[in-house]
């Protein structure tokens, strides 16, 4: 796993273990990355179940203005720090061990770009998403990561479903907010 472009580009990061682990391929981020590449820069980003960091990393790398890292695993919080500071993020990152539920209830910030990417069959993203559109910005996007027959409501607070992509077995739905506006 290596990030794609920009200031850290090819840079190697490391992945948590385990047979639950499952890090995005780099199709599926340049993927991702090429739907929201003109959303990044400047971006303050949150990479919910953020595992080994790699989405935020990638948005950091393109210019995000900084990122919020959630993961419930200590051990996966203590890779994304590594990983951070082997792209030089360090100054902008923060890294929570947190259930990422309980972390979306008590969080009081804002983000621009959100990256969702819990676990499969557990229904965190439908979980995750009502939450998560009370701290999402005028210009915000959440980019949700999923089983690919997984169907996700049309809206979510001020969050509406703006289109589903499927890549083999993973689909990738985006939500924007203020679709109407735009």
């Amino acid at each position: 796993m290596r990030v794609i472009t920009g200031s850290a580009r090819g840079r190697r990061l490391r992945t948590p273990d385990g047979k639950d682990i499952r890090p995005t391929t780099d199709k599926v981020k340049e993927a991702v990355f090429s739907i929201i590449q003109f959303d990044i820069e400047g971006a303050a980003v949150l990479d919910l179940f953020s595992g080994s960091g790699q989405l935020g990393i990638e948005a950091l790398s393109r210019g995000a203005k900084n990122c919020v890292f959630v993961d419930a695993s200590r051990n996966s919080a203590d890779i994304t720090k590594d990983n951070i500071a082997s792209a030089g993020f360090k100054d902008s990152s923060d890294v929570i061990v947190s259930d990422s539920i309980n972390y979306l209830r008590m969080c009081r910030k804002e983000f621009d770009i959100a990256f969702l990417d819990p676990p499969y069959g557990k229904d965190l993203i439908l979980q995750a998403l009502p939450l998560l559109a009370d701290h999402m910005s005028q210009r915000g996007i959440a980019v949700c990561e999923h089983e690919k027959d997984l169907v996700l409501p049309d809206d979510c607070g001020k969050l509406h479903n703006f289109r589903t992509y499927r890549y083999g077995k993973t689909g990738i739905t985006v939500f924007k907010a203020n679709l109407q506006e735009q």
